[in-house]
């Protein structure tokens, strides 16, 4: 069993470990730093500790617990950076104090003494000066925490165990609630109407965040009779930047036999585009369009006119207005699933491996539980994967009655059950979600790379060489099997994120990561920890840079 911690327990892990490490202490003895001071922060970190949980959940409600937990998080980053300072310099070659004669070589060998070296001296002032600020900042701690009045401990805190590990790759489970709208979309793609078309036809699907238009526009690409219909199928995400030169740029790249192109002009691009999608009866999808502009959607569309009779665009949009700039038939909309319907999804996941007494004692609970996902298959499809194979009905009431559940859409614009789903990862795995707030919406994630920065910052530590990457390897497949990540529909190997998911990504890791992005300049927080810029606002997956 896990014992579902606050993200900041982590943290304060490997800041523990670090303060009795003994070459650490042996250091600061050769510093004359008081040692005493170091096992007070480490008493005062385990009696913090221990009111996490409480802090974690009252945080929804009580601004002002809020305000404490940044502020503890932060200056538990302080005192990393003093430990590790100590570390460093603890490896550095110190001043030469003098040449002996080694015993074991007819050379001489030079003996350093730290202590001598002037970069010694300043350090240690540097370093005193660092441990007096951050014990004034414990202290101060503590005293709000008293005033807070935390609960100790972690009784009723739910368990949950180690998810089964699997993929989360379309399947038949996707489509409950929405074949009407496949073979509604599906009837009119093989229609006459649509094959005799004067022009390339536009169906645009609409739908709120999360209610499975992107889903529903997948299954219809997979489709059997559409692979059938068309020369070949092309799919985009377009998102909120409307690049029209890296839109079209990226259509290029995936109509087949396509030489490459490797102007950055608008103009070269169309034309190329326009010359192999001539005579071609192409499927396109734009996938989550944000664009209001009706002259770019008229600049874009320029060469897809070149496509052949039949040829169809789906485009998926959260808003109307885009769907009515863009479309040629009346658009799709997405309503919420019903509760049985969005049963059908979480039920799917949920009582994977559960045995059959379980799962009765367990199914008025989760009907419950349905009910608060307001009809959103993206909110059941995760919570049914964070309870994937759990058969302890305390675990499942904990999930039913947690207060994220009444925290309002307008104070943090996420939905309750992603934000809960959040809440109950395992520690480590939470470091790692939150870290990749700093990389775009819609990037592709290249799995090896993702895990060797998780690697990098410390959040799979504890462990040497390949270790390491298995243990990376555990929270990524952790938060595939959960529905944070999936499949690119482009490509197998890579995956990439929900809006709504980046979105809890960015609310849970605030002001402690940031991503610059060019032409939007932001406020620079003083305690980001972890940034990222991008050098331009399409193309990332090879443009992108982390930096921490």
């Amino acid at each position: 069993m896990v014992v579902v911690e606050a993200f900041l327990s982590s943290l304060f892990e490997v800041v523990l470990d670090k303060l009795v490490a003994a070459p650490l202490l042996d250091y600061a003895r050769q510093l004359k730093v008081d040692t005493a001071v170091l096992q007070e922060w480490r008493n005062t970190l385990l009696h913090l500790q221990a009111v996490l949980h409480d802090a974690e959940q009252r945080q929804i409600r009580d601004e002002a617990v809020k305000r404490w937990l940044d502020d503890l998080k932060a200056l538990a980053y302080d005192i990393e950076d003093v430990l590790d300072e100590f570390e460093a310099e603890a490896k550095r070659p110190s001043l030469v104090q003098g040449p002996q004669t080694s015993s074991s070589s007819s050379g001489k060998v030079w003996k350093f003494n730290l202590s001598f070296h002037p970069s010694g001296v300043i350090s240690k002032k540097k370093i005193g000066q660092k441990i007096k600020i951050i014990t004034q900042e414990l202290e101060a701690i503590v005293k709000r925490k008293s005033d807070l009045h935390f609960r100790e401990g972690d009784e009723g805190v739910l368990s949950v165990t180690e998810q089964r590990l699997t993929t989360s790759l379309v399947d038949e489970v996707e489509i409950y609630g929405r074949e009407g709208d496949r073979e509604k979309i599906m009837k009119l793609l093989l229609s006459d109407e649509v094959a005799t078309a004067d022009r390339v036809q536009v169906i645009p699907i609409v739908g709120m965040g999360g209610v499975g238009k992107t889903t529903l526009a997948q299954i219809i690409y997979n489709d059997k009779r559409v692979g059938d219909k068309f020369d070949f199928r092309l799919w985009v995400c377009v998102s909120d930047q409307f690049d029209l030169v890296g839109i079209t740029k990226a259509i290029l790249e995936l109509v087949p036999e396509h030489s490459s192109n490797n102007s950055n002009t608008l103009q070269s691009l169309q034309h190329s585009l326009q010359k192999k999608l001539n005579g071609k009866r192409y499927f396109l999808v734009l996938d989550d369009i944000w664009n209001e502009n009706p002259d770019n959607w008229s600049t874009l569309q320029a060469p897809l006119k070149a496509g052949a009779q039949g040829s169809v665009i789906i485009a998926t949009t959260r808003n109307e207005k885009v769907a009515s700039i863009m479309g040629t038939t009346p658009f799709c909309r997405l309503s919420e699933l019903s509760d049985e319907q969005c049963w059908s999804v979480f039920a799917y996941r949920a009582f994977e491996n559960i045995t059959p007494d379980a799962t009765k004692n367990l199914k008025p609970i989760g009907r419950k539980i349905v009910q608060k996902c307001k009809g959103l298959p993206l909110a059941a499809k995760t919570l049914g994967g964070l309870l994937r194979s759990e058969q302890d009905e305390k675990a499942w009431k904990e999930m039913m009655n947690n207060e994220i559940w009444d925290l309002p859409t307008e104070q943090s614009n996420i939905l309750p059950a992603l934000h809960l789903s959040y809440h109950y990862l395992p520690t480590k795995v939470k470091q790692c979600f939150a870290y990749c707030s700093i990389f775009p919406k819609d990037y592709e994630y290249q799995k090896e790379e993702l895990i060797l920065l998780w690697v990098a910052q410390g959040f799979v530590g504890g462990f040497k060489g390949e270790e390491m990457i298995e243990e990376g390897e555990k929270c990524f497949q952790n938060l595939l099997s959960r529905s944070f990540f999936q499949q690119s529909s482009q490509n197998k190997s890579l995956f990439v994120m929900h809006d709504l998911i980046h979105d809890l990504a960015q609310f849970v890791s605030r002001e402690f990561c940031f991503r610059l992005e060019v032409g939007k300049q932001k406020t620079f927080s003083k305690r980001a920890r972890h940034l990222s810029y991008n050098r331009e606002e399409f193309d990332v997956s090879k443009k992108f840079d982390p930096t921490s």
